[in-house]
């Protein structure tokens, strides 16, 4: 590891393998590490997650073998910013991504240290593959600049399938059409090269991050057919789009089973690489986390009031964030409550469920424990390690989990913050309005001006405002989001200039 850029660097190491021998998750053999991001999935979307209609088998399978996560968040409301938090373990506004990369140059800038680059460092083997998001492949850092010695990867979203137009680019180098669905070639892709590596005796890292089931949604006949029957009709009246209404014009029946067969795709998918580690003897030594990038997308307008029919594309979309309130975008807990779920084979207990809270920012700090490598310190990193979560245990957090969506204050609009404290979160509305502005100057003028506390371990569905009826709680909260909303605003960076 390179001193100059981790300070105390060795002491920190020494600390770090100290604790694990304390804690018995010890570092004697550094495990593999596998990510699999899904795109869009909400908490509600698995069967093990009490989905009534969608059928993952492999998922649900991989939750009976390790730990299944109930209070498990996305480190951003949409793709760019939960993406950056998690492989840089920082809130997601510090890095520059206020919404998408792209707006006014955005970007995963080089200077930040990614989650590959550390475990690189140190000896690791690295895999990207799927869906990037963090800026373009011609004039930004890439994934390969970012730690990752193979990458496979798109810009953005890719319509694949039939459709596939050719947008993989492989190591730097444009890729022709695969001709396979998304999720198919990038667990294609992820395979052949854990059989290929030239040492396969070393550890490896590999992100998976799929496409689907963003839209646009059409997955191969055979598993949209699947969910082409009357049962699927009657369990449609209780699946719960988190407050969001879909309009009453727009077809039910013809669309649901898209969605529903993209997911069933995804599993199989999933299904088809845990089967490649079992056949390359890799279970054992391997930490393996599935999780999500967002809640569902939202089949209407922002406005939480109701707002015209904006993308039709949407008529597909059916996904739930079950029993919370909220869908992608929104820092509702729908918005960002997504499923988690972690096996280690010796490590953590299969079988097992956790209510401890884990944010999308600790999944750096979790592997860096696991596999006794220092988290960097001339930086702030938000998350923690989770590895007490995950056994079930509570765990110190300094800085309070977030989520910031730039919205503008308005009476008919949702809020733009939300931030967690023990089992309340409190939102905040902003000020600022973001019209005619860029993202930078929005967040350089945007102040916090109201405010709603909710008790989340009695309200799921953010209904009751406490802040009169629990005003120490209430008062306590503010000042801690208002701060840390300061801080974090003053890291920022301004992509205009």
């Amino acid at each position: 590891m390179k001193t100059a850029k981790y300070p105390m660097c060795k002491l920190l190491k020494h600390l770090a393998v100290a604790f694990f021998s304390i804690s018995t998750l010890s570092t004697a053999e550094q495990p593999n590490i596998v990510i699999f991001l899904a795109d869009d999935l909400g908490f509600g979307d698995l069967g093990c997650y009490g989905n009534p209609i969608i059928k993952t088998p492999n998922i649900d399978a991989l939750a009976s073998e390790g730990v299944r996560l109930t209070d498990c968040h996305s480190g951003g409301t949409v793709c760019s910013p939960s993406r950056a938090s998690l492989l840089t373990g920082r809130a997601p506004f510090r890095s520059g991504f206020y919404y998408l990369a792209g707006p006014e140059g955005c970007h995963l800038k080089k200077e930040e240290i990614t989650l590959a680059t550390l475990l690189r460092d140190e000896g690791y083997d690295t895999c990207f593959v799927g869906k990037w998001h963090l800026g373009s492949f011609e004039n930004d850092p890439t994934p390969g600049d970012h730690g990752f010695d193979h990458w496979f990867a798109t810009e953005i979203n890719a319509f694949d399938g039939p459709e596939d137009p050719g947008k993989f680019v492989r190591n730097g180098e444009k890729v022709d059409k695969t001709g396979a669905w998304y999720c198919d070639a990038i667990v294609d892709e992820a395979i052949a090269w854990m059989k290929n590596r030239p040492d396969p005796a070393k550890p490896f890292l590999i992100v998976v991050s799929s496409h689907e089931p963003h839209t646009p949604i059409h997955p191969p006949e055979k598993f949209s057919a699947m969910y082409e029957d009357e049962m699927v009709e009657k369990l449609e009246s209780v699946v719960a789009y988190g407050g969001v209404h879909r309009p009453l014009d727009r077809s039910i029946s013809e669309n649901k089973k898209y969605y529903y067969g993209t997911v069933t795709q995804l599993d199989a998918a999933f299904g088809k690489l845990m089967g490649a580690l079992d056949t390359q003897g890799k279970r054992d030594d391997s930490l393996v986390i599935f999780t999500s990038d967002n809640g569902p997308e939202t089949p209407v307008t922002i406005e939480e009031s109701g707002g015209n029919w904006e993308d039709p594309i949407r008529d597909r979309c059916f996904g739930t964030p079950g029993p919370w309130k909220g869908m992608k975008r929104y820092v509702l807990e729908g918005g960002h409550r997504v499923p988690g779920i972690v096996r280690w084979p010796g490590k953590v207990p299969a079988r097992s469920l956790s209510t401890r809270f884990v944010n999308g920012t600790d999944w750096l700090p979790t592997v860096c424990a696991a596999t006794g490598i220092s988290v960097p310190t001339d930086r702030t990193i938000d998350g923690i390690d989770a590895t007490p979560a995950l056994l079930g245990k509570t765990s110190e957090r300094k800085i309070p989990a977030c989520w910031i969506f730039p919205i503008s204050e308005d009476s008919s609009k949702l809020p733009g913050m939300a931030m967690r404290d023990g089992d309340h979160v409190i939102v905040g509305w902003f000020t600022s309005e973001f019209s005619g502005r860029g993202y930078s100057k929005w967040v350089k003028a945007a102040e916090l001006n109201r405010f709603a506390l909710y008790d989340l371990s009695t309200d799921r569905f953010q209904e009751t405002d406490l802040t009169t009826l629990r005003p120490g709680q209430f008062e306590s909260s503010k000042e801690k989001m208002l701060s840390l909303w300061s801080n974090i605003r003053a890291e920022a960076p301004d992509w205009s200039k």
